[in-house]
């Protein structure tokens, strides 16, 4: 097998067996369909997607606090969090958004 086909085969096999990856990619759809209408332009308080330091202090309360906020809803010194966004997402949807979004901001 030449260089370039187990290069290629084994960056496969990494992709594979990487699930994170794939919540991310299937975050960053889900996000597109509604999560972009505050998180782009910072509606109600919105901590802009990439606003690294805006999403610092949430970022380091932990992912399940992040996940938690967005499922249930939150209202904070900044905004207002409506459950789930106000969309129909699955909580497991919502998580991998979360995913998304903090993967864009840090």
């Amino acid at each position: 097998m030449n260089s370039s086909v187990s290069k290629l085969l084994g960056a496969s096999l990494f992709v594979m067996a990487a699930a994170p990856l794939g919540a991310v990619a299937d975050g960053a759809a889900d996000y597109k369909t509604a999560c972009f209408a505050c998180h782009d332009t910072g509606v109600a308080g919105a901590p802009k997607l990439g606003d690294t330091e805006n999403w610092a202090p949430r970022i380091e309360q932990g992912v399940d606090t992040l996940y938690k906020h967005a499922i249930e809803g939150y209202q904070g010194k900044a905004g207002y969090m409506p459950p789930k966004g106000g969309s129909t997402l699955s909580d497991e949807a919502i998580k991998g958004v979360v995913d998304y979004m903090v993967a864009q901001s840090q």
